[in-house]
């Protein structure tokens, strides 16, 4: 005699994902779901002993929409994704996310916003902080 067993968890994930997949798809037009951007791309930072090394993965940004910002201990990168020309028909999968994100990065120590360094190339930016050398101490008087 065969015995089928069947976990009742198997129906609700399929059934489940499906239902909210749909909702999702149909909940906006296809132009505004391949409009949204990733909210963050994937990055590397390295401590050195001299500088901070940041490398973000951006296949297919343009080198003029990159923006690199930093504070006393902050780097900002933004950047913003082009679609290219539409396809002549609606793509079968559509993975691809194009639109503006932006990242920050907050160091334990400061970073010379003067030495900063910005590389892109083959859809990879890496972004040089050399690392303060001075600090600044501040020492306030107690009053009565």
């Amino acid at each position: 005699m065969l015995t089928l067993r069947q976990s009742p968890f198997d129906l609700l994930e399929s059934d489940l994902f499906q239902k909210l997949e749909q909702q999702l798809m149909s909940a906006q037009p296809q132009s505004a779901t391949l409009q949204k951007a990733e909210r963050s791309p994937a990055a590397d930072v390295q401590d050195g002993p001299e500088a901070y090394t940041i490398t973000l993965d951006l296949p297919g940004v343009d080198r003029a929409s990159i923006d690199v910002k930093a504070t006393d201990r902050t780097l900002v990168i933004s950047a913003e994704r082009q679609p290219g020309t539409p396809p002549p028909q609606a793509p079968l999968i559509s993975e691809i996310r194009y639109g503006t994100w932006s990242r920050s990065f907050r160091f334990p120590g400061g970073i010379q916003r003067d030495g900063l360094e910005a590389h892109y190339r083959d859809g990879v930016l890496t972004v040089i902080a050399p690392k303060a050398q001075t600090t600044t101490t501040v020492q306030v008087r107690v009053e009565d």
